[in-house]
């Protein structure tokens, strides 16, 4: 099962906006050595929107390179993104990700960020879909716990359920969740894998103490678009160069204090 702290991992760039594979390389070394469960590249952190295919394909297959034989495996699943810009319906969702379901063998986990892609993909459509063969649970992101209650209680128990909300992520957990695929592990990697590994276990007052210390982080890491701040403070703590492409921005020097002290007040930097 995949389960646990799945970091969405940054992809690090040099000066001139090019692909940095010393820097992903590390980063990588530096997840496993830290115990992170799961490396998600090239999702919204990583970017995947000024990837060129070729650059997408060529990250995952370093990424998938670098890890298998240490993990259980290499590339588990795809994470599965809401169609956006088309506003489909509830039906127009359920067909677009059976159909991708049977045309791939990877399992796939959906993907719902309706502040990204405008589409809201309900919870009723996610559950018809937890029934067709291939997709294996959803990362939701809306930061709803109400929602993901819903979902818990109303799927198979195989499906899982995985926040990719760091604020919200360790209730939804206590829930009955699955993991966080999050933005703060790339600062705060074996943080959040303890924290994980306690909010699944029931852990409560333990899990959560962890998470009052990373909220902070959790909150500076979108005082501008993700992933401006966190591919800022991964630079700030020396780990990778400060590429980031258009129309990306590096993060405002207003806000360079702010994201400094919060790695600062959780002992990362």
């Amino acid at each position: 099962m995949i389960q646990g702290s799945m970091v969405a991992l940054v992809t690090p760039m040099t000066a001139d906006n090019q692909l940095d594979w010393d820097s992903l390389q590390n980063l990588v070394e530096w997840h496993i050595e830290k115990g992170t469960d799961a490396i998600v590249a090239v999702g919204t952190t990583g970017e995947s929107a000024t990837l060129e295919v070729s650059e997408h394909l060529e990250v995952i297959r370093r990424v998938v390179d670098q890890i298998n034989g240490r993990k259980e495996a290499g590339a588990d699943a795809c994470l599965s993104v809401t169609p956006y810009y088309n506003k489909p319906t509830q039906e127009g969702l359920f067909l677009h990700h059976q159909a991708i379901a049977k045309a791939v063998a990877l399992p796939q986990l959906l993907y719902n960020v309706p502040g990204r892609t405008g589409v809201d993909m309900l919870p009723e459509t996610v559950q018809r879909l937890s029934k067709v063969e291939n997709i294996i649970g959803v990362k939701e992101a809306t930061g709803d716990l109400d929602r993901a209650r819903w979902l818990i209680a109303n799927t198979e128990g195989g499906f899982l359920i995985l926040s990719g909300d760091d604020i919200t992520a360790v209730e939804l957990m206590l829930l009955g969740g699955k993991g966080n695929i999050s933005v703060t592990a790339n600062v705060a990697p074996a943080e959040i894998a303890q924290m994980c590994e306690l909010a699944i276990a029931g852990r409560a007052d333990e899990a959560r103490a962890i998470n009052t210390r990373l909220n902070p982080v959790h909150a500076a890491m979108f005082v501008e678009s993700n992933p401006i701040p966190v591919k800022w403070a991964v630079a700030e703590m020396g780990l990778m160069k400060t590429g980031i492409r258009l129309p990306l921005t590096p993060l405002s020097e207003q806000y360079h204090s702010q994201v400094r002290s919060a790695l600062q007040g959780a002992g990362l930097l």
